[in-house]
């Protein structure tokens, strides 16, 4: 069948948004109008004429509700196939009518978690006959229009006064593919929920998840990659996801991973004094705070400029016009804030191309949660990393103690290199990263280049010395040999925070002690791949 005529339409929904005016629309057009408990009420109230679902399956609603649409004469009205002789025949032996339109949305399953309701209202609002009529609407599309999305009315009205009252065959097969997406997700939040929240297992035997699109982008990592983001079903935590974008190009694969990282390590000081980090390529390459939103930047800048043209910035507090004025001196990909003022916005909107994403609450850093990665073949998954050592967990390991300000350049280091991609060194003075090595192969080769970027910079600013001179390093993981630590020294670093656990943690202990250096371990490492 190509073209099917509405003449009976069932609707069952929680969301009432646009019902009222669906239900005029088809009763202008001469459409049955048959419906359930609160969506017949809303309609009878707005003065339509409706039919209670007890009138064609001649049972009372009952059980609370669990128990009215579960009936022979609503699913053979679905899924009868109306061209089917037997079909045919035994609509007519049953009295069953049939139905070309049902409207039904789910019960609010993923609101009534995200409120907090006890166990039993929860499973109250696991909805039951809701999903049977969608899979069996969507399965005989050929005969059948489904909508399960209020934001689709303005679609199906259209579509009907297209057709003179009817639906074409691709509008049914578009509605099916969504229906069965959304049951789908349905029923993935309701296995997450039993599984995590209910039962608490951490990795159970089936993994369910599901996303809803919320842009496509211009391409993934390279232009020849397609790309898209998908938003989370269910109640979801503040995040780059959910900012506002305020100004800009729209954003691109890149920009997401890279604005998700500046993010994330920002979060870290939520709560510490004004700090600015600045990411290029997922990877933080300055990283301040400061009295002040512009003093912090400046710092964190100064880190490496060179690699911050054409960065990302993420700052905890909200942005000001100075701060904005700093940040457009150099060309900046994205800048994201809890919030700016109108000054901030006047001075970006000077620069089109500049993303502006206000985050409003910061992420908890401390939050749980779970990681994927995709392996061919499979996916790996793993609880987010956010361990955290506090000051009581250090252990101090070498003859000198650090003073509170080189502890407190080992905290500050050590908070960077969480995030920095292994094998990571970060050197650290006066709340300001001195230098970050990243990635490389071997940890020796990480510190070399982050003191050779603490002299670049030195030699861009015009300074006496690096620095690294005097700071607090940290690795996150253990030294494996004296090599990399003899390379901190060698930068002028004066302390040590590291996990420990080497097999030659005595030879590095040594070392330290031979340099003079003061070294904690904190045994707890931060590997980031």
């Amino acid at each position: 069948m190509t073209e099917i005529k509405i003449k009976r339409a069932l609707l069952s929904v929680s969301d009432k948004d646009g019902l009222v005016e669906l239900g005029h629309a088809l009763a202008a057009r001469d459409v049955d109008l048959v419906s359930t408990g609160g969506t017949a009420k809303a309609l009878r109230e707005a003065g339509l004429k409706v039919r209670d679902i007890s009138d064609v399956t001649g049972f009372p609603e009952m059980m609370d509700g669990r128990v009215k649409t579960l009936h022979p004469k609503v699913h053979g009205g679905l899924l009868s196939v109306r061209d089917n002789p037997e079909h045919a025949a035994a609509m007519k032996m049953h009295d069953i009518g049939a139905i070309d339109l049902v409207v039904v949305n789910l019960y609010p399953f993923a609101q009534t978690v995200a409120k907090g309701a006890d166990r039993d209202e929860i499973i109250e609002n696991i909805d039951i006959g809701g999903p049977s009529m969608v899979r069996s609407a969507a399965k005989n599309h050929d005969y059948v229009t489904i909508v399960t999305d209020p934001a689709d009315y303005d679609s199906l009205i259209a579509e009907m006064e297209e057709s003179g009252g009817g639906t074409s065959r691709d509008f049914r097969r578009k509605c099916a593919a969504k229906a069965y997406a959304a049951t789908a997700a349905y029923d993935s939040m309701i296995a997450s929920w039993f599984a995590f929240a209910d039962q608490g297992e951490m990795f159970p035997d089936s993994l369910t998840f599901g996303g809803k699109l919320a842009g496509t982008l211009r391409y993934g990592e390279n232009p020849h990659q397609m790309a898209a983001f998908y938003v989370p079903n269910g109640p979801v935590a503040s995040g780059i996801g959910q900012a506002e974008q305020v100004q800009g190009k729209e954003l691109s694969y890149n920009n997401y991973n890279d604005a998700d990282a500046a993010l994330e390590l920002v979060s870290e000081f939520a709560n510490g004094p004004p700090t600015v980090v600045i990411v290029k390529h997922a990877n933080p390459c300055g990283v301040a705070s400061g009295e002040t939103l512009i003093d912090a930047y400046r710092n964190a800048l100064e880190c490496d400029s060179v690699s911050a043209f054409g960065g990302i910035v993420a700052v905890n507090r909200p942005l000001d016009g100075a701060t904005a004025e700093a940040i457009t001196e150099i060309f900046t990909e994205v800048v994201a804030a809890p919030a700016a003022d109108d000054d901030a916005k006047a001075i970006f909107a000077k620069k089109k191309n500049l993303r502006l994403l206000i985050t409003g609450d910061l992420p908890d850093s401390k939050r749980p949660g779970l990681m994927m990665k995709n392996i061919a073949g499979g996916y790996l998954l793993q609880s987010r990393d956010n361990g955290y050592v506090a000051n009581s967990d250090l252990r101090v390991v070498t003859k000198r103690e650090p003073t509170q300000q080189e502890l407190a350049d080992c905290r500050f280091a050590w908070t960077v290199a969480k995030h920095v991609k292994s094998n990571a060194i970060v050197y650290a003075k006066d709340w300001t990263t001195a230098g970050v090595g990243a990635g490389q192969m071997n940890r020796r080769d990480s510190a070399r280049i982050a003191a050779i970027k603490a002299k670049e910079a030195a030699e861009t600013y015009g300074w006496d010395q690096a620095k690294t001179v005097g700071s607090a390093v940290a690795s996150d993981a253990f030294f494996p040999f004296a090599d990399g630590l003899l390379a901190a020294v060698e930068a002028g670093a004066t302390a040590v925070i590291q996990p420990g656990g080497s097999m030659r943690d005595d030879e590095v202990i040594e070392a330290a002690d031979n340099a003079g250096l003061a070294m904690v371990f904190t045994g707890m490492r931060h590997f980031r791949h």
